[in-house]
């Protein structure tokens, strides 16, 4: 596809090859070349995205395909070569828009572009094979090997699968793959603070966007077909901000009230904060912390947008203890960094990162920061701890580990949450959502409240 002399294509290979060189995330790679490209119509900006996050999405299927039909394996490939070829596979099997002639005629020219005229021919055969034998193509036999056959069908490592089936069933473990590789609406929650939904949603249906009602929490709403998010009224003036709705049951869980001292750790992009920050209704105070100086910039812009003044941002380490806030906060947050398989569904390349050694790197990071979350917690004070993982090391076991190390109890979350989430786990104090068994990303959270009392207490709220 070609726009005023912008070749879309060469743009996904460069993408895809930053990515593997690089290893920038897809969506980071796909929004700065958006950003560069602005002036590309959105016909073409909706190409470049798809074609870059669905070769990510289905490298471990396509890879599987491509070495059935080529005599050099995928791996040993040169990098220009590996990613014209996944990017060409995922046009002839995906994009039914795209006539497959032009996909081979444009990778062929593609490779000599790139300084690999005398691979031409190769690129040629195996992409024709492959557009020959599209409908006929097999993949490995579920009873013969499941891992193999789950891995290859919904296009995830075999040591992600092998992890998902040691954790949960393997109807759930399926359903979860199933959800990853589905296409999600952007979620948002709509403001409360000076701001109705009646004002929001009429806002966002002037300017052509649908929208939809999201389950689980009053604010959260689906919207499609806007092309500049930052392009929207309702974006611009701080009506509503993007975040999933298993993000925003962090914050029901916490329960933050008008008044309260609230301190969240590990911030960026600041949806959490500002969360809490708006359903305290302009009153009390949130510190929103994060590590870099890029992190709290974006935390920054977000506060600054959503118009709340009971809110800010500043860098600190949250590994690093600090004396000024012990014992100081009603709430404390501590969503923690982990390793993301939640949100795999959003963020693909994650799936080509994990490794056991990582996760056992974060779990010793978790149990850090949640030693320093629990000393700033004041005495009957709430802490809630959280991830965007499904991994039980990283939740569960760190809930149990936690509760047996300090002087907290768990809290039902049962007053916080909707019925429809209500369970036996919900009733100990913690809840694991799964992608394709709840709507929403793959999130776990627990509410500790901590044991003894202080003299005073929270201002009352006046909205109750």
């Amino acid at each position: 596809m070609m726009t005023d002399g912008v070749n879309t294509r060469e743009l996904a290979l460069n993408i895809l090859l930053q990515i593997e060189k690089e290893g920038v995330p897809c969506h980071v790679a796909v929004r700065q070349m958006l950003e560069k490209f602005q002036f590309l119509p959105k016909q073409d900006r909706a190409f470049l995205t798809r074609l870059c996050d669905g070769t990510v999405e289905y490298q471990v299927q396509n890879d599987y395909v491509i070495n059935q039909y080529s005599k050099t394996k995928i791996h040993k490939c040169k990098p220009v070569i590996r990613a014209l070829l996944r990017m060409s596979v995922y046009q002839i099997r995906f994009m039914d828009g795209v006539p497959d002639a032009a996909v081979v005629n444009e990778a062929v020219k593609l490779a000599s572009k790139k300084g690999f005229f005398q691979l031409k021919g190769f690129v040629n055969g195996v992409l024709r094979s492959i557009v020959r034998e599209k409908d006929h193509l097999t993949f490995p036999d579920r009873n013969s090997d499941l891992t193999k056959y789950l891995s290859v069908r919904y296009s995830m490592p075999e040591f992600l699968v092998e992890e998902f089936l040691e954790q949960y069933p393997e109807d759930v473990t399926e359903k979860m793959l199933a959800s990853f590789l589905e296409t999600h609406p952007t979620t948002i929650r709509i403001n409360r603070f000076r701001n109705t939904e009646e004002e929001t949603l009429k806002s966002l249906e002037k300017q052509g966007v649908t929208v939809e009602k999201a389950p689980y929490v009053k604010e959260a709403w689906y919207i499609r077909g806007y092309d500049h998010l930052s392009r929207l009224t309702a974006f611009q003036q701080g009506r509503f901000q993007v975040q999933d709705v298993s993000s925003m049951l962090v914050t029901q869980a916490a329960d933050p009230h008008p008044g309260d001292t609230v301190l969240d750790l590990c911030a960026a992009p600041g949806g959490k904060s500002l969360h809490m920050a708006d359903r305290m209704l302009g009153c009390g105070f949130v510190q929103a912390r994060d590590l870099t100086p890029y992190k709290v910039q974006l935390i920054r812009n977000n506060i600054e947008r959503s118009g709340l003044t009971n809110v800010t941002a500043e860098e600190w380490d949250a590994t690093v203890p600090d004396p000024d806030w012990v014992r100081k906060a009603d709430v404390v947050l501590a969503d923690v960094p982990c390793s993301g398989y939640g949100v795999i569904g959003k963020k693909a390349d994650i799936r080509y990162h994990a490794s056991r050694n990582k996760e056992n790197e974060l779990i010793c990071l978790q149990r850090k920061i949640l030693e320093n979350a629990a000393s700033y917690v004041r005495n009957g004070g709430t802490l809630v701890f959280s991830t965007c993982t499904v991994n039980r090391k990283e939740n569960e076991e760190n809930f149990r580990w936690f509760l047996e190390e300090f002087p907290f109890e768990a809290v039902s979350l049962n007053d916080c949450l909707p019925e429809e989430l209500h369970s036996e786990e919900t009733a100990q104090g913690f809840l694991q959502l799964i992608p394709g068994i709840h709507n929403c990303d793959g999130f776990f959270f627990a509410k500790f409240r901590k044991k003894g009392t202080e003299s005073g207490s929270r201002l009352p709220d006046p909205a109750e």
